[in-house]
């Protein structure tokens, strides 16, 4: 059975001049996602490759493009769940952390070991 990877960039209005680096972010995010699952990785493995390439692409609302707080500050919220187990693991308000969905995981591995 062949895999299919979908990565959306956002439930927004994107900005005429941010549509073309939009989907290119999306389109790299799903490449890196599904070179996991190529490459013999789990289905998680990707999903986290993927949200980690969005969290490192400026043009997103995720990572480096987070929004800034009422203070100025970023804050990044992240959840990543296992499918076939219906682990989860999540954080929340986050500072300084580059990729909040592996800690996420790490979150969720935690609770599980």
């Amino acid at each position: 059975m062949s895999a299919v990877v979908v990565v959306h960039g956002g439930a927004w209005a994107i900005p005429e001049d941010m549509a073309k680096a939009s989907v290119d972010g999306v389109k790299a995010a799903a490449r890196q996602g599904s070179s996991v699952l190529k490459g013999g990785g789990s289905t998680l493995d990707a999903v986290e490759a993927a949200v980690r390439a969005m969290e490192d692409n400026p043009v997103f609302n995720a990572g480096h493009g987070a929004a800034l707080n009422a203070e100025g500050e970023v804050q990044l919220d992240s959840i990543i769940m296992d499918g076939r187990t219906l682990a989860s693991g999540a954080v929340a308000a986050v500072k300084n952390i580059a990729n909040p969905v592996s800690l996420a995981r790490a979150v969720m591995e935690k609770v599980l070991s």
